[in-house]
């Protein structure tokens, strides 16, 4: 089973899910599930995708009772940044450090690289074809909740006019629903430099057949240590073939310890 998790107390979560239900053909069953309606839909795959709702802020999900047989969650959730940029973004949850935000500290939730990627050409599609004006990119590895299991997020940021789109509401629903149909395995890689949103990263996802999972900012990358790091490789759905590094995005006094944990772990570099 592949699970969409949408939030009641999230503007743009609720808009999503209202793409999903009146313009992708998910019905309503009478079981209900977190205590709020389910809905369904057969997918051309033979998957069986079911949408529902939590009372929570997705980020505070930590302890939400999955059923047992779900193998991927797609939370639709709003994303809000003090620039405002108008953005459909990708991630994977998890805290490479404190949990400032939900989950738990020092622990990342399992990648879906190959779904991730789906979901990023999707709506780069869509906003190619509706003529949005809005960013399309990866997100770090960040926020709540720290999972078992394949977790990802798809979102709408970053202020309330985006929130309230129809249209980009439109195009992150076509996201989620391409991570939820992938049946494509990616060359993964991980991600280590440059900004909370890295374009080279996306840029190299879009162009090429590389997938990424999780991602590690410049700002976090003083503050990795090995335990982290194999996190990064192991919690992956898919093998991680190498680690990709955004050479000019990380600081010179961290570049000699990140190439010396990366040598530890036998990880294959390329540098952008």
């Amino acid at each position: 089973m592949i699970l969409i998790i949408a939030s009641k107390v999230d503007i743009a979560s609720l808009n999503i899910a209202k793409c999903l239900i009146n313009t992708h053909d998910f019905e309503k069953i009478s079981e209900p599930l977190f205590g709020n309606p389910l809905y369904l839909k057969k997918l051309e795959n033979g998957e069986t995708l079911r949408l529902s709702f939590t009372n929570q802020e997705p980020v505070d999900t930590q302890a939400l009772p999955l059923p047992s047989q779900v193998k991927l969650v797609i939370f639709v959730s709003r994303h809000k940044s003090e620039s405002g940029t108008p953005t459909l973004s990708v991630h994977v949850p998890g805290n490479l450090g404190e949990a400032s935000l939900g989950g738990l500290p020092r622990k990342i939730s399992v990648s879906p690289a190959s779904a991730m990627k789906e979901a990023l050409k999707a709506m780069k599609e869509a906003q190619e074809e509706m003529m949005l004006e809005y960013e399309v990119s990866y997100e770090c590895t960040h926020h709540g909740p720290s999972l078992d299991i394949p977790t990802m997020f798809v979102e709408l940021g970053s202020s309330p006019k985006q929130w309230r789109s129809k249209s980009a509401a439109e195009a992150v629903a076509r996201g989620a629903l391409a991570a939820a149909l992938n049946r494509r395995l990616y060359r993964t890689v991980i991600g280590v430099g440059g900004p909370h949103y890295n374009m080279k990263f996306t840029r190299m996802a879009l162009e090429t057949d590389t997938a990424f999972g999780h991602i590690i900012p410049k700002y976090a990358v003083s503050e990795l240590d090995e335990e982290i790091l194999r996190q990064c490789v192991n919690r992956s759905v898919e093998p991680v073939e190498k680690a990709i590094l955004d050479w000019k995005g990380i600081k010179g006094d961290d570049k000699e310890k990140l190439l010396n944990l990366l040598s530890k772990m036998n990880l294959k570099i390329e540098k952008i």
